[in-house]
């Protein structure tokens, strides 16, 4: 029995150290070993992180319209608990009030989801098998604007009286979300945010990191019910909002473009048209648009993903006549094109093959300066591949940017084609054809370079980056390339494609001609591939030109990608009036003196051909450009601001008619100096006295490059000057 005794003290002694000792193990497995782990775990059952959003950054046109922003915005929730115990409450069954049913029928009539589905949510249970207590209403619900939102409010409001409940369970919760403030205007420029906030497309995405920000966050100690404790620690960091981003997109050019092109895609019904505006001088982007489009606000609601597609940028396709600009170009300045040279048209064998003008037959024997405005292509075949060596011939359309991206910063941008490998490659591409294939934007910026005295410029989309907790603006600087041609060379092409418009008779561009200024330009007709052979039914018309042809301030490229009849059509009857429209809407919109008003300038002051300055100081940038464009008077603007705060010369000292009135729209110490490359000491002086810089000069002429410093606070430039070679 005492054995027993002992051998039941000893066993139940044994489990009980044993006991102890797996109690003292995980004590020190909690408490000492894993400290860390479990420390974390209890801090976050009494603290509290909450993440703070940033302000996504503004997108503006370049005269400060907002064309993308955050803007207050809810999400639709229901409670399928509460609405559940109000439909089974006794109260209202006898006033016949069904709560669920109302909820529903409303949510189906503001949101458009079907009422099947709406039930689903209402009646929606956890795991637990309990009804819900919340659930958004997506996607219909997701971030509504504030119309729908009003209307939901009134609805809950009235609801809440009917039943005189304070909970019916439908809720608002405050939000925000992108809004496009033009609707559809240069959609594929900006891009969209989708509805999990992501960038898709345009400057949205290429621009992500500049425009989004960085969230914030607060960490803080709570009690049981998750309230703040009073004298808990508390560690913030604040949400840095995203930067502004200033477009070179003008808004009324655009507006000029989309309005045009709605019309011809409406009366030609084309696989889509794609229409690109620049500053030939600078490369910047005043407008872009293609058609078919979307509303990036409802981009769910898009008719096609072809909808979605940027060709000004992604597609590539043969230029057609267009390119002859560059085969131009290039035999001017090899002096090989003679205007009043005679060759025999119809038709010519290059390359092993026949090539024929476009109207099979040709004109008989004519001049080359004819040869162009008819645009024939044996005359350039006869001057590209017969008169110019084959890689002379190619090396120009390198130097032009063909077969490279040309860096503007918007997504997918295509580097097109070039498989020069037979000499029949060589013959078709002096008129467009074969194996040269190119995007818009590039044949744009090349054509450009022909306007702008010979600079390939890189094309910009963006004019500025602006932080709005700083003040500190990054502005955009034109970046040229290189020179393709000669200043010289580029006037004669120019002068030879103007009369492409010019000549009523003969000039294939003769729907592009504007009495009120001069134009340079050509036209594009490519037949379209189709099972590895030219359709001659389908093709791709353009148009591409410049004005006015003595300063050009815009350059315009049309591209309508089969369109209805086109044989009938073609680019001189379909692209040509387009090009007209937006150019002389955009020219008189940015103040530009017509032929007839400066003529009108110079004729009164044609003694002295000097007029005396107006004042416009105070004014509006747009007053200010109408009122000198009403007298016939050169200006440039220096700034982005509301209004003109300086000009020189000053108003009432003599101008001459070909000088500049130069406008300041900012604070002067705060301006960043225009580009001044091919500017007069004149232009120079003057701008530097408006900006408040100190000059220094090496060399007469004009300005072939120029450096900035700060000397002891006082910012100086350094110019030095060149004769312009001929």
């Amino acid at each position: 029995m005492v054995k027993r005794i002992k051998l039941r003290t000893i066993i139940i002694g044994g489990i009980f150290s044993l006991f102890f000792v797996i109690l003292i193990s995980r004590l020190f497995w909690y408490q000492v070993w894993n400290v860390d782990f479990w420390m974390e775990e209890a801090k976050a059952s009494w603290s509290a992180n909450k993440v703070l959003d940033a302000k996504r950054g503004t997108i503006y046109d370049q005269q400060g319209n907002v064309l993308a922003m955050d803007a207050p915005a809810y999400t639709v929730a229901v409670n399928p608990k509460v609405i559940q115990t109000l439909k089974t409450d006794s109260k209202l069954i006898e006033k016949n009030i069904d709560v669920e049913k109302l909820i529903v029928e409303q949510l189906h009539q503001v949101l458009g989801k079907p009422q099947d589905e709406l039930f689903e949510l209402t009646r929606k249970k956890g795991t637990s098998g309990e009804y819900a207590i919340h659930r958004e209403v997506r996607s219909e619900g997701w971030k509504i604007d504030q119309e729908p939102a009003d209307k939901l409010n009134t609805f809950i409001s009235d609801l809440k009286k009917q039943t005189g409940k304070a909970d019916i369970g439908l809720y608002l919760m405050p939000d925000s979300k992108r809004f496009y403030a033009k609707g559809n205007m240069a959609s594929h420029v900006l891009g969209y945010l989708d509805k999990e906030e992501k960038p898709v497309g345009g400057v949205e995405v290429m621009f992500d990191e500049v425009l989004s920000g960085q969230d914030g966050s607060v960490y803080y100690e709570k009690d049981r019910i998750g309230n703040k404790l009073p004298s808990a620690s508390e560690m913030y960091k604040p949400a840095k909002d995203g930067k502004n981003v200033y477009l070179t997109i003008d808004q009324t050019i655009q507006q000029y473009i989309e309005s045009s092109m709605q019309k011809v895609y409406n009366q030609y019904r084309p696989q889509s048209i794609t229409a690109i505006a620049a500053d030939p001088k600078t490369g910047n982007i005043l407008g872009m648009a293609n058609m078919p489009t979307f509303d990036p606000n409802k981009y769910w609601e898009a008719e096609s993903l072809s909808a979605f597609y940027n060709h000004a940028v992604q597609s590539r396709y043969e230029p057609g006549s267009t390119f002859k600009i560059v085969t131009l170009a290039a035999a001017v300045q090899e002096n090989i094109f003679n205007p009043n040279a005679y060759f025999q048209s119809g038709s010519i064998r290059a390359g092993g093959r026949r090539i024929s003008d476009h109207n099979n037959i040709g004109w008989g024997t004519i001049t080359y300066l004819e040869g162009l405005k008819r645009s024939s292509n044996v005359a350039f075949v006869k001057l590209g591949y017969e008169q110019m060596e084959k890689e002379t011939f190619k090396s120009y359309i390198e130097l032009f940017g063909f077969g490279v991206p040309t860096g503007i910063e918007l997504p997918g941008e295509n580097k097109g084609y070039l498989g020069f490998q037979y000499p029949a490659d060589y013959a078709a591409a002096t008129y467009g054809h074969g194996q040269v294939t190119v995007t818009p934007i590039q044949q744009l910026m090349a054509v450009s370079a022909v306007a702008n005295g010979g600079k390939l410029m890189k094309p910009n989309i963006v004019q500025k980056i602006e932080d709005p907790a700083s003040g500190t603006v990054e502005q955009r600087k034109p970046e040229m390339v290189r020179q393709v041609i000669d200043e010289s060379t580029a006037k004669q092409v120019s002068e030879y494609l103007e009369q492409v418009i010019s000549d009523q008779k003969i000039g294939t561009g003769k729907n592009a001609y504007m009495e009120s200024y001069r134009a340079a330009g050509k036209t594009g007709t490519a037949l379209k591939v189709v099972n590895g052979e030219y359709d001659r039914e389908r093709a791709v018309v353009s148009f591409i030109g410049y004005a006015p042809v003595e300063d050009p301030q815009i350059v315009v490229l049309i591209v309508v990608d089969d369109p209805k009849d086109y044989i009938y059509t073609g680019g001189g009857m379909v692209a040509a009036p387009m090009f007209k429209d937006i150019v002389y809407k955009s020219l008189r919109y940015m103040g530009v003196p017509t032929t007839q008003e400066r003529n009108k300038v110079s004729s009164k002051s044609s003694e002295s051909n000097f007029v005396k300055a107006p004042d416009v100081k105070g004014l509006k940038p747009a007053e200010a450009k109408k009122k000198l464009a009403e007298q016939g008077i050169l200006y440039e603007m220096i700034g982005n601001g509301p209004t003109i705060k300086d000009q020189v010369p000053k108003a009432g000292e003599w101008l001459a008619t070909d000088q500049h009135l130069y406008l300041l729209t900012g604070e002067a110490d705060k301006m960043s100096l225009p580009d001044l490359k091919g500017k007069s000491l004149r232009d120079v002086m003057e701008i530097c006295s408006l900006l408040d810089r100190k000059v220094q000069v090496e060399g007469e002429g004009f300005v072939t490059s120029y450096e900035e410093k700060n000397e002891g606070g006082q910012r100086t430039v350094y110019v030095k000057l060149a004769p312009k070679s001929k």
